[in-house]
């Protein structure tokens, strides 16, 4: 064997290494990215699902009299159109105020990072003449 020889082949050997570690680099950190991704998604979806319920109930109780009678008639209706997580239970509530019908919800989203969590507050108050 020639040194040329040689230096090829320990040259083929080193960089044959290298896509392998990269790629062990590089998989957890994509994996977080995707589950901060999802998890950010499911956030934004529980927080839109919050205030259709409550636009939903606060128009109900303006417009559908005969389904929507009283306060706690259109905090079921709130309830039965939020989609979002259901742990914990969202609450709302519905008064009369100076706009016409008030109704507001909040629910508690929690982030559960595996090795802490975080409770991320969301609300939502809609008013319907």
């Amino acid at each position: 064997m020639t040194m040329n020889t040689l230096r090829r082949l320990i040259s083929l050997i080193d960089s044959r290494g290298s896509t392998a570690v990269e790629t062990a680099m590089l998989i957890p950190v994509y994996s977080g990215l995707t589950l901060a991704v999802m998890t950010g998604g499911f956030l934004l979806f529980a927080a839109a699902s919050l205030h259709f319920a409550v636009e939903g109930a606060a128009r109900c109780s303006s417009v559908m009299t005969t389904q929507c009678t009283s306060a706690s008639t259109t905090q079921t209706y709130a309830t039965n159109h939020y989609y979002g997580p259901s742990i914990p239970v969202p609450t709302f509530t519905a008064s009369t105020a100076a706009c016409g019908h008030q109704v507001s919800g909040s629910v508690t989203y929690v982030l559960n990072a595996g090795v802490t969590s975080w409770n991320v507050p969301i609300s939502a108050t809609a008013c319907f003449p």
